[in-house]
């Protein structure tokens, strides 16, 4: 994506499934971390990430917003119009719906 559009950002919002028994906690290590890319490529690698050095409520408010839109799994693509596109999408088909709006 980065090579097609540099004018495209992404905003990570971790979202712990309650079936990942380690996410919450290592979403909010993340998080306490200042979203740390390393951390999340850890995380994604199934690798042990340190506890929590803070208290947050960065992840309890990520989980009200994906219960509010109705989002129950991972990954979604949530669009500043609020379109969403629930599971991966590859980058053309992100660059064809932001070209769309």
């Amino acid at each position: 994506m980065v090579e097609k559009r540099k004018d495209i950002a992404f905003y990570i919002k971790l979202f712990p499934l309650p079936m990942h028994k380690e996410a919450y906690g290592k979403s909010k290590a993340i998080a306490c971390a200042k979203f740390s890319p390393e951390l999340l490529d850890d995380a994604m690698a199934k690798k042990p990430l340190p506890e929590a050095k803070c208290e947050t409520s960065a992840i309890d408010d990520n989980l009200k917003l994906g219960q509010k839109l109705g989002i129950n799994g991972t990954p979604n693509i949530i669009f500043p119009d609020g379109t969403v596109i629930p599971g991966a999408a590859d980058a053309d088909a992100i660059i064809k719906t932001i070209d769309k709006k």
